[in-house]
């Protein structure tokens, strides 16, 4: 196997134990350690962490090393300032290409996060991913394919914003958040899905706030 995909490999589960909440912020990412635990050199190592470190996942201090990325105040603000701009053109779009209705694909995405929050013990991984899901439905409903590509590279950071903001929602609320989303964005416009991601984005801003990180 050529370095490249085997850089793709570890990467790949390094996100996902970042992601589904197993590596918090902060966690420090040890070459040495991570190539034991995926039977790779160093440099493959290496060479994933520089990988997720393009995606915000993870941050690299020359002569300290890597260790798992948060997100501040203002890295916080900018992926909102972002998704907002992308998000509500593409939920104009994709209404004004469907007689101001959401295609079935929206629906039946919202319908996933709606039973992966219902379940007798919902998984935080699953949720995460039905929630991200969702909203890579509604871009993809605007038929862009630059908005698209754009937004799919904020698909990490935004599943990280998820975790970060899960202690201020219940399962519960967060389907019936995205319920009402659906219903409301077909009857009022893309302007309700700017209020919900400035919403959400205000909820994790307060707690950052609230409980600022140590040192």
């Amino acid at each position: 196997m050529s370095p490249q995909p085997a850089a793709d490999r570890v990467a790949a589960q390094i996100r996902e134990r970042i992601l589904d909440g197993q590596l918090g912020a902060g966690a420090r990412l040890v070459e040495a350690d991570l190539a034991e635990r995926h039977a790779v050199a160093r440099h493959t190592v290496r060479a994933a962490l520089k990988q997720l470190q393009t995606e915000g996942l993870v941050e690299i201090v020359p002569n300290r090393g890597a260790r798992v990325a948060g997100m501040d105040t203002d890295a916080i603000v900018a992926l909102y300032e972002l998704r907002t701009a992308l998000e509500t053109e593409a939920a104009h779009l994709a209404l004004a290409k469907n007689g101001d209705r959401l295609p079935p694909s929206v629906h039946e995405a919202n319908e996933v996060l709606t039973r992966a929050c219902s379940r007798a013990r919902p998984s935080w991984p699953t949720v995460s991913r039905a929630h991200a899901d969702l909203h890579t439905a509604i871009v993809r409903a605007a038929r862009s394919p630059r908005i698209e590509a754009v937004h799919d590279q904020l698909t990490a950071q935004t599943r990280l914003f998820l975790l970060l903001v899960r202690p201020h929602y219940t399962f519960e609320r967060l389907a019936q958040e995205h319920t009402e989303l659906i219903a409301q964005l077909e009857q009022h416009g893309p302007d309700v899905l700017r209020q919900h991601l400035r919403a959400s984005a205000g909820a994790l801003i307060d707690g950052a706030l609230a409980h600022p990180p140590a040192g």
